[in-house]
């Protein structure tokens, strides 16, 4: 199947290009080189270092407990790995609430130490000020609405959000403050999908949707999670275009056999 591959890197003024044009933008998360390096020769537009490293790549439960230090560290890999995409870095929970000005610094020692191309963090009207204060210094930021994982101890869970006309409502505000602001684009994740096609229309940065219907710019999932990595976990936004964890036991069964009977290293396989 032939996918489309961008011939430079791409940028935050192609992306709203491709938002004029209604070409759908393809959004993964990623975070190592070697994968990251697939991803990006495939043809994709963005990788995510997303703060959901926490869960995939920690085993934490929650993406709270990750730092901008481990978030840099994971960046630079797949930043080195990226030849066409272009890359976001999430700002950890607490690397941007305390105030503006730590928000700022933090934001460039993102963007300084890892190499990447922009950042994303969470919320609305609250955190505007600082938004603002890092695009007035240079740092392209992506916006991100709806589920906010890392206030998952403030809403009690992952449920669907904006359900209600007056959460709605102000969701729909927010992503127009983060557009006027100088957003270079907005993730909404998991609400309603007519009112996720109702923020789209209404912004003029693209909208990157995941759990929010078809109606957006465009679409971003975990990596880990579409490839079929993660067993037990499939929500109902979530398609699996592989099934690679049976796939890897069944690969590492047989090299557990080979290694106890003695077929590995065979005699072409040694020196």
């Amino acid at each position: 199947m032939s996918v489309h591959v961008q011939n430079s890197r791409m940028t935050t003024a192609k992306l709203r290009q491709m938002k004029a044009n209604g070409e759908k933008i393809a959004m993964l998360t990623s975070y190592d080189f070697t994968l990251a390096s697939l991803v990006d020769e495939a043809g994709i537009d963005m990788l995510l270092v997303g703060d959901s490293a926490s869960n995939v790549v920690c085993g934490n439960q929650y993406t709270l407990p990750i730092t901008v230090d481990e978030m840099i560290f994971l960046t630079k890999g797949v930043v080195r790995a990226a030849q066409h995409s272009l890359v976001v870095c999430d700002m950890p929970f607490g690397s941007y609430q305390v105030s503006e000005e730590e928000a700022v610094r933090n934001a460039i020692k993102i963007l300084k130490e890892s190499g990447c191309d922009a950042v994303k963090l969470e919320g609305g009207e609250e955190i505007l000020p600082a938004i603002r204060h890092m695009i007035q210094a240079g740092v392209p930021v992506m916006g991100h609405l709806g589920l906010t994982p890392q206030s998952v101890n403030q809403f009690g869970g992952y449920g669907l959000r904006a359900k209600e006309d007056a959460e709605a409502e102000k969701l729909l505000h927010d992503a127009q403050l983060l557009d006027e602001a100088g957003c270079f684009s907005i993730v909404l994740e998991k609400i309603p999908a007519a009112l996720a096609a109702k923020v789209t229309k209404a912004v003029s940065c693209p909208v990157i949707g995941i759990g929010a219907g078809n109606g957006c710019d465009g679409q971003v999932l975990v990596l880990h999670d579409m490839l079929g990595l993660n067993q037990g976990f499939k929500p109902k936004f979530l398609r699996h275009f592989a099934s690679l964890a049976g796939e890897i036991k069944n690969a590492v069964g047989d090299y557990i056999n080979a290694v106890k009977d003695s077929s590995f290293p065979s005699a072409e396989e040694s020196y």
